[in-house]
C-alpha cells in the first residue's frame, strides 16, 4: 500500500523557498539543543555550533527577500508550505514537552 500523497507545495518565490528551508533547518537544530528533552551535551554542542551557520543563512535569505523587494511575508502561503514540509513535527521539539504528573 502506498503512503498518502502529500498536498502540493504552494507556489513560492525562490527566496521564499530558501526562507522556509533555512527556517526549518534552524528549528531542527534548536530542537536538538532544547534542554527540556533528554540527550547528551555533545549532541547539543554540535547542534549549537551548526546553529550559528544556519542562523546566518536564515538571515541571508531574509535579506535577499528584502533586497528583491519582497518586503511582506505571506503568512498563509508560508504556513501551508511549512505544513507540507512537516513543519509542525519539526518545530514541536523547540517548545516545552507536555507536563508529566509523575
Amino acid at each position: 500500500m502506498l503512503p498518502p500523497e502529500l498536498p502540493p507545495l504552494p507556489a513560492l518565490t525562490r527566496a521564499e523557498g530558501e526562507l522556509i528551508d533555512r527556517y526549518l533547518e534552524v528549528a531542527d537544530l534548536l530542537g536538538r539543543v532544547n534542554p527540556a528533552y533528554d540527550g547528551d551535551t555533545y549532541r547539543g554542542l554540535r547542534a549549537a555550533q551548526a546553529l550559528v551557520r544556519k542562523a546566518a543563512e536564515l538571515r541571508d535569505a531574509l535579506a535577499l527577500m528584502h533586497q528583491r523587494g519582497e518586503t511582506e511575508l505571506h503568512a498563509g502561503t508560508l504556513a501551508r508550505a511549512l505544513r507540507v514540509l512537516d513543519g509542525e513535527r519539526r518545530t514541536a521539539r523547540v517548545t516545552l514537552p507536555p507536563r508529566s504528573d509523575s
